[in-house]
């Protein structure tokens, strides 16, 4: 089944671009053709684009990835926001503060100090302060609400981020490709596609051509988050090898159990026989073969031309005179 179709996207008016005098050139190949100075945007690669960030983003979450939602346009802020918080993700649909990648440490002491003033407001420890200061620390808590709001539960880097019209959201894809996070973009005749890493072709002026593209990717999310939690648990118990012991061997053995069982001992390596056990030990004639040799005589052999050696006394006593 599609994600979405032609007819959807039509309806939602993803295929307006901008006027004619007001294009990049490097959209060119995204471009159908225009109509009364507007130029018309190919959706078959809208299709394409949306598949492809589509899989993307399914991947990353079902790895346990996070992507943040950027668009600080009037049109996309509510779209943004709502189907963001509809997949659970982080976004920022307000106003776009300098290092919230690149500097994001800094940026979490704002949060963690945004967490504290709600925890004091709840608490009403605001009334038990002088008016003076319990104004100040309102007005901080309302500055600090609006615009870290969609990240008071980002405790790290996002993974990748989505944009909705990168030009005017120049900052973010700037610090995502800083520090080498994708960007997957609604990319509009206007814009620049060779600085995004997954293009989705559109309109990113019109209300529900933004809420269509946004709520696609949270479907991707949500499908992505579905495939994390039911996927199988590998174990290190089941994915480590089975011991040797376990192992079948595949030569059949011939030795007793009693034999492989046995301890290995010093005694059992060399052995120590004495005289009288191998006096006790009979060989098994029964199944001993005879030596192939010449017939057996009664007689005894006949030495011929043998003399027997002449010791040092017989010597001696020859050559002595008598």
């Amino acid at each position: 089944m599609a994600l979405v179709t032609l007819q959807e996207l039509l309806d939602s008016g993803v295929h307006f671009g901008h006027q004619t005098r007001r294009w990049n050139p490097k959209m060119r190949r995204f471009i159908l053709g225009e109509r009364n100075g507007i130029y018309l945007i190919d959706l078959r690669k809208t299709l394409a684009g949306i598949e492809t960030s589509y899989a993307y983003v399914r991947d990353l979450v079902a790895d346990g990835g996070i992507i943040l939602f950027v668009g600080t346009k009037k049109q996309t802020q509510g779209p943004i926001a709502d189907y963001a918080q509809a997949c659970g993700m982080p976004f920022v649909n307000q106003r776009w503060l300098g290092g919230m990648l690149t500097n994001f440490t800094t940026v979490a002491g704002r949060v963690k100090r945004m967490v504290e003033l709600r925890a004091m407001e709840r608490a009403g420890d605001f009334g038990n302060m002088p008016k003076r200061e319990a104004l100040r620390h309102s007005r901080e808590l309302e500055k600090l609400d609006r615009n870290l709001s969609g990240i008071a539960n980002l405790d790290r880097v996002p993974d990748a981020i989505f944009v909705i019209d990168t030009k005017k959201e120049h900052i973010a894809v700037t610090e995502a490709r800083k520090l080498g996070l994708p960007v997957v973009a609604v990319v509009d005749t206007n814009c620049d596609p060779d600085v995004i890493d997954y293009v989705i072709p559109g309109n990113d002026d019109a209300i529900r051509s933004g809420a269509l593209l946004s709520r696609l990717i949270a479907d991707a999310v949500t499908e992505g988050r579905f495939i994390r939690q039911n996927r199988p648990v590998v174990t290190a118990k089941s994915a480590a090898p089975a011991p040797l012991s376990t192992v079948p061997s595949t030569v059949p053995s011939t030795v007793p159990n009693e034999v492989q069982n046995a301890e290995i001992t010093p005694e059992l390596v060399t052995p120590v026989v004495s005289s009288d056990a191998l006096a006790d030990v009979e060989p098994d004639v029964e199944n001993v073969e005879a030596p192939v040799s010449a017939p057996a005589s009664d007689e005894k052999p006949v030495v011929e031309n043998v003399e027997a050696p002449v010791s040092a006394a017989q010597s001696d006593a020859e050559v002595a005179p008598a």
